[in-house]
């Protein structure tokens, strides 16, 4: 559908625009209403929205209750100024931190540079898993093994061996293995997650990424050196905390780079200046145009990497998706720069939220090293006296939790969206995403809650750690006939809100509130989409079912204090997907969608029926996507 058809035609409104505003309010929404459930609800809602959400959507997180103890505690350790700015102190603004000095090109020839361009003496062991270096779900963790903890630089050079670049770019040898060692030495060991490792693994995802078969032969040989370039530098000196962080701390990081993208600012001038370090600039060959060109892609697709930009690089793929273009081959047609670097954008975004994607054996690997970071980084808040970020606080996270959660409003959305794009080469992908996410679900209920005088209800109340839990389902089914292949619409037939179920006994409280009056709330949030039957003009809807058990949740039982919002699925259809609450919000955006679109017919020469409906987002399948 050509984007003017996205516009009101006397008023001008951009529908699409307003479709997605409306999307991220009820993600808000959402997000609030999961953070009241409990403590690590909180938790889990308010490091989605403080690291998703750019300053402009951010969401108001009611903080749980503290108790008096704890009040005195944290009023003991606050510091009576602000605490004193992390890293090297008094260095002249103009100079780039991080940036040592070291000799690797001085005991390296042509003759003498191994087969992987790493010294190991496991080169067999390290070759057979290099075998699978174009596979998603490579095992980084034993490259690493076997390459002697230099991971980054033995991907690096294989895969620009693989591709040909160093003829391509005429990259000598030499010089190309002084940059990797170099750029490895730069990244931080002691750094639980954000080190090396994980370059290593965002640059061969983005390597599997670019030979997907819808985007073949789409992007230049530049464009390709650019995207593998800004993988591997794209955390370079990261030192394991968060922006928000150095933002609190002062740091001169956050000085020089006046709180916008303090990180990501910084690993590209990391990146970019040792190129000028003895014999390390790869692009020394490059025309001066050639050189300008490729460093302003690295810097577009280092700084998409903000995660406070994830909402506007998703909207953006989702409307390329809607308005894409395929050759009859069915390769993607982005016959502009505009759109190949929006796609790169995108595609090093998701590179860098692909754990979620990789084997079960893996994900979890990166998890412990995430959680482990993060941890650190709240021991340092506490000694600090500040308050601890979310997801932080090792007393109470819960790691089960947060990964549900970030799968569901976070990456598999960006996912999901990415595999309508370059359909259907992504579905493996998207299929071990969604078992990932269901095995976190299922260890919920057998994690450990956190003791009792953790608990924001105190003795005798019920953990409400125990208690959260949220499903939602969601069923598709395309519209047939002739009306319906031209307007492209399809009927939702069933979709529940996030469904909690809690003993029969135990009745949750927050802030010592009973929350049994917040049922109707809930209930407004169930979203049951009736689709209009154009050819017939009859309407379908479904009714609630409280006896339906969704998969990995028991059915609740009748004397719930909140009623289970789910929809029977037809007996022809299939089971939708569990445990995405986002598409509520989606879906719920669309319906105050159509109702700003009626308000609209009040325009002068509008007519006082209701506007053509805008096809359905469905949960972001693509059979939902307007075309």
């Amino acid at each position: 559908m050509p984007l003017v058809d996205f516009f009101c035609e006397t008023c001008s409104k951009p529908w699409l625009v307003g479709w997605w505003d409306q999307f991220k309010r009820m993600l808000n929404r959402e997000l609030t209403h999961l953070s009241e459930m409990s403590r690590s609800g909180n938790q889990v809602s308010e490091y989605i929205s403080t690291t998703f959400l750019d300053k402009q959507n951010e969401v108001e997180i009611p903080l749980p209750t503290m108790k008096d103890g704890e009040k005195q505690q944290a009023s003991w350790q606050r510091p009576s100024q602000q605490p004193p700015p992390i890293g090297p102190q008094f260095q002249p603004m103009s100079q780039i931190t991080g940036v040592k000095k070291l000799t690797h090109s001085s005991s390296l020839t042509d003759c003498s540079i191994p087969r992987f361009g790493v010294k190991t003496d496991q080169e067999d062991l390290l070759a057979q898993e290099l075998e699978n270096l174009n596979k998603w779900g490579l095992n980084i963790f034993r490259v690493s093994d076997y390459a002697g903890g230099r991971s980054l630089s033995c991907i690096m050079y294989a895969i620009f061996q693989e591709r040909d670049l160093l003829k391509k770019f005429r990259i000598p040898v030499d010089t190309m293995v002084t940059y990797m060692l170099t750029l490895e030495d730069h990244y931080h060991q002691d750094v639980a997650y954000h080190n090396s490792l994980h370059a290593a693994d965002v640059l061969q995802s983005t390597h599997v990424l670019l030979a997907t078969p819808a985007l073949d032969a789409v992007f230049t040989d530049q464009e390709i050196l650019a995207a593998l370039f800004a993988a591997a530098i794209h955390d370079v000196d990261h030192p394991g905390v968060s922006n928000q962080f150095l933002i609190n701390t002062n740091s001169e990081l956050a000085l020089m780079y006046n709180d916008e993208s303090v990180l990501e600012n910084h690993h590209l001038a990391v990146g970019f200046k040792l190129l000028q370090e003895d014999n390390c600039d790869i692009f020394q060959n490059l025309s001066k145009r050639q050189r300008q060109s490729l460093r302003k892609m690295v810097i577009d697709m280092v700084l998409a990497t903000d995660m406070s930009k994830h909402m506007t690089l998703l909207a953006d793929l989702k409307t390329m998706v809607e308005t894409k273009k395929v050759t009859s081959s069915g390769v993607l047609l982005l016959d502009n720069y505009s759109d190949r670097i929006q796609v790169l954008r995108n595609m090093v975004h998701c590179a860098d939220l692909s754990n979620p994607t990789k084997p079960l054996e893996l994900y979890r690997q990166w998890t412990d090293r995430i959680m482990a970071e993060f941890f650190q980084q709240g021991d340092r808040e506490r000694e600090r006296g500040m308050e601890i970020s979310p997801m932080c606080d090792k007393h109470t996270a819960s790691v089960e939790k947060s990964q549900v959660g970030f799968i569901d409003y976070i990456v598999h959305p960006l996912w999901e969206t990415w595999a309508d794009l370059v359909h259907p080469d992504a579905q493996e992908i998207l299929d071990t995403l969604e078992d990932n996410r269901d095995w976190y679900y299922s260890a919920i209920q057998q994690s450990p809650s956190p003791p009792p005088e953790e608990e924001p209800g105190g003795p005798g109340h019920p953990s409400p750690h125990d208690k959260f839990q949220f499903e939602l389902t969601l069923e598709e089914d395309e519209e047939e006939g002739a009306a319906s292949s031209a307007l492209g619409a399809f009927e939702v037939q069933e979709l529940s809100t996030a469904q909690y179920a809690f003993p029969p006994e135990e009745v949750l409280e927050v802030n010592g509130q009973d929350t049994s009056a917040e049922v109707e709330e809930v209930e407004e949030m169930s979203l049951t989409q009736q689709a209009d039957s154009v050819a017939s003009g009859q309407e379908e809807s479904t009714a609630p079912d409280a006896s339906m058990d969704p998969v990995g949740c028991h059915n609740p039982p009748e004397s719930l204090p909140l009623s289970a919002l789910r929809t029977p699925p037809t007996p022809e259809e299939a089971p939708g997907l569990l445990g995405l609450p986002s598409m509520v919000a989606e879906v719920g955006a669309q319906k105050e969608h159509q109702a700003a679109k009626r308000a609209c017919c009040a325009c002068t020469g509008a007519t006082s029926e209701d506007p053509p409906t805008l096809p359905s987002p469905g949960g972001w399948e693509s059979a939902g996507d307007p075309i």
